[in-house]
């Protein structure tokens, strides 16, 4: 009898102890199946670019021409088939993962900092400083993000730096605003103010107070980006802008095999699988994050 009182009495405690906020979010992500399951998509592709050399060679599989072995399709000895060129395409969608994944990650980076600092100080400083930077940004807005891209690299050159700024600085708008919006909901609460009181400076208020409290909507938008920017560099490198051939790249893939559709679809079927689910994944990650971070949602 007291054994069976202590594992109930242990089952009830256990049942009602109070959950972390990291253990809720964990557990309102895990709960959205398509999010799980958008996770599971892009670790794998993640994984495969990390794992990249291991899995197939760069030098042999990916960039070696092999005439004898062109327009095969898939086989046990090349999953994917062969492309004009005779290489493997399998290797070379992995190995074009790594670079599509670097350059979306640091272009992703590289606007976070910027627009989210700008953001960030529009949004707490307010008066004659937020109209500036935000009349900036809507001057910005104004034109597409593709187009804005398209015409900095055409102006500066297709190098893979120049296409790293060209999609960073057309989205730095997009953080700026959701930073800004984030900063304006959280600069008036009381342990800002009390930071205020205490003497903190403003730098140190904006990092350590206001965007501590704000990262759940910017993690959102990471996510979303990230999938654009992975979108651009694909459009990039299809209009012959971007990473240029022999290098593997899923736009200039397509590019490549755009010829040969009719006949060998698994030419354009390949690249165009590979850049459609790693964007449907990280927006799959990016709607299973929101739901988790949003705090209107506990039950």
């Amino acid at each position: 009898m007291e054994s069976n009182e202590r594992i109930t009495r242990k089952e009830i405690l256990k049942k009602f102890k109070k959950k972390t906020p990291l253990q809720e979010i964990v557990y309102r992500f895990m709960q959205n199946r398509m999010a799980v399951v958008g996770l599971i998509i892009f670790t794998i592709i993640l994984l495969s670019a990390i794992f990249a050399d291991q899995i197939a060679s760069y030098e042999g599989a990916a960039l070696q021409m092999n005439i004898a072995e062109r327009l095969q399709g898939p086989s046990a000895k090349h999953w994917l088939g062969t492309d004009e060129a005779g290489r493997d395409i399998f290797a070379r969608i992995i190995h074009g993962a790594r670079n599509s994944l670097w350059i979306g990650f640091v272009a992703t980076a590289f606007s976070l900092l910027v627009g989210g600092a700008l953001g960030a100080i529009a949004g707490f400083f307010g008066k004659w400083v937020d109209e500036l930077i935000m009349r900036v940004m809507d001057v910005m807005l104004c034109l597409p993000d593709m187009l804005l891209a398209i015409a900095i690299v055409a102006a500066f050159g297709g190098s893979v730096v120049n296409m790293i700024l060209a999609i960073g600085i057309s989205r730095i708008p997009r953080f700026a605003r959701i930073v800004r919006s984030s900063v304006l909901t959280v600069r008036d609460m009381e342990y800002v103010e009390a930071a205020r009181a205490i003497g903190a400076r403003n730098g140190t208020i904006i990092l350590r107070h206001v965007l501590l409290n704000c990262m759940g909507p910017i993690i959102v938008q990471i996510t979303l980006i990230f999938a654009s920017s992975i979108l651009a560099i694909s459009s990039l490198s299809f209009l012959g802008l971007g990473i240029k051939p022999p290098a593997p790249e899923w736009g200039n893939m397509l590019a490549a095999g755009r010829n040969n559709m009719r006949d060998y679809g698994y030419l354009v079927l390949a690249p165009g699988l590979a850049i459609f689910l790693s964007i449907f994944s990280l927006n799959l990650l990016g709607d299973g994050l929101r739901d988790a971070l949003d705090p209107r949602l506990k039950k």
